[in-house]
């Protein structure tokens, strides 16, 4: 299993990026998706995850709720989010993480190796 995360950056206030995650060595389409972030000194936290099924439920933190979107493309084995109107408080290295299954999520052990997103003026 790999998974090769990148399109992070450095962005203003109010901006937005798209992040990719390019997964193989297993089958995509079986498996939920998801994004994390780690900002320096705290814990890796969610930040949305898409199930297997393109077209079903999405799940997100409640801090970029409306702000964030993940999808999907189970042609091109890559997941993304697109982040809009970025804040300083997005600020993290981001990770993608394969799910254990394809209809629920939990993580699993497969990591992305992380890419940094940076939101200042």
């Amino acid at each position: 299993v790999q998974l090769q995360a990148f399109g992070g950056g450095l962005v203003q206030p109010g901006g937005s990026l798209k992040l990719s995650c390019a997964a193989s060595g297993f089958t995509f389409s079986l498996y939920a998706m998801s994004w994390h972030r780690q900002a320096p000194g705290k814990q890796r936290e969610l930040v949305a995850v898409v199930p297997s099924t393109i077209g079903g439920w999405t799940q997100y933190t409640d801090s970029v709720k409306g702000r964030f979107t993940i999808s999907r493309d189970n042609s091109r084995n890559t997941v993304y989010l697109q982040m809009n109107n970025l804040k300083p408080e997005d600020t993290a290295v981001y990770y993608c993480n394969r799910g254990k299954s394809g209809v629920t999520y939990s993580p699993s052990d497969f990591w992305g190796q992380g890419t940094q997103v940076t939101v200042s003026s």
